[in-house]
């Protein structure tokens, strides 16, 4: 058990919880057993993506650019669909024969479809949008990094529209891995992980977008509101996950003619950190 809380450090704080409910509930049922886009030059992306207000839900930041009802569908397929998947493997092993000229020719249709994608989504037509997107990178030559950055990160936008926040997380971290100063895909990215009430998450990537343009004030903003969210959603967690050590706890010592009041725990109003006396 102590090697598993050594390794929690790098998790979560709910994977720290979920850690101690399987161990707890496994040692009570042994314990029952034996006692009974950027968009084409000259073009602003704000003309290609528009600012809408959220409905049922805390506003999001303008910068985000897109509408955010908060239908999130948390329990959607992440696993892409044959219709829009990359087979990243088998377009590097493609463009092996291609040459330069081939190349110039897959970018500029890249870049057409990419403008396709815009268009239908200007138009309302999300599906349609994801579609000409998803094209444009299995034609893009992986060399491209900006360009494929951007038609990932359109894609996301497109699909937010969809409420397919998951896929629209999962796109933007790829726009990310291939340009990791891409301010718009922080901002969808951590706009997604609100609607998905993934608070760290969200916060984490507005900070990073600050840090990456700190005249965003939209963006400030909402570092400033998620702040205490945060902070109250990491309180309620600290409790619960204390709340089953206790109850593992008390389970440990039984047999010893213990129990957790046998110990005194306090908080460091410092660090916020605990400390744990035993009292007669």
């Amino acid at each position: 058990m102590s090697d598993r809380l050594q390794n929690t450090c790098k998790t979560s704080n709910e994977a720290v919880i979920n850690d101690i409910t399987r161990d707890l509930e496994t040692s009570l049922n042994t314990n029952e057993n034996t006692e009974g886009y950027v968009i084409q030059p000259g073009t602003s992306e704000e003309q290609c993506f528009s600012t809408e207000t959220a409905k049922n839900h805390t506003e999001l930041p303008k910068d985000a650019e897109f509408d955010a009802d908060h239908n999130a569908s948390d329990n959607e397929d992440d696993k892409e669909s044959d219709t829009d998947s990359i087979d990243e493997e088998h377009l590097k092993d493609d463009e092996v024969a291609l040459t330069d000229d081939q190349k110039a020719e897959r970018l500029i249709m890249a870049e057409e479809l990419k403008q396709a994608g815009n268009n239908s989504y200007k138009c309302g037509e999300y599906e349609r949008s994801v579609e000409k997107y998803t094209e444009g990178l299995r034609l893009c030559p992986l060399q491209f990094d900006k360009v494929r950055a951007i038609l990932y990160c359109n894609r996301s936008a497109a699909r937010m529209k969809l409420k397919k926040y998951q896929k629209s997380i999962k796109d933007c971290t790829k726009a990310l891995e291939l340009d990791d100063k891409y301010v718009k895909a922080y901002l969808r990215r951590a706009s997604s992980n609100e609607l998905l009430e993934k608070y760290q998450d969200a916060l984490s990537d507005y900070e990073k977008a600050l840090e990456l343009d700190p005249s965003l004030e939209e963006t400030r903003k909402a570092v400033v509101r998620l702040k205490p969210i945060v902070e109250a959603k990491n309180e309620e967690m600290k409790k619960e996950m204390l709340g089953k050590l206790k109850d593992l706890g008390n389970m440990i010592l039984k047999p010893f003619g213990l129990s957790t009041e046998n110990f005194n725990m306090e908080q460091d109003p410092e660090t916020k950190g605990y400390k744990i006396n035993f009292k007669q």
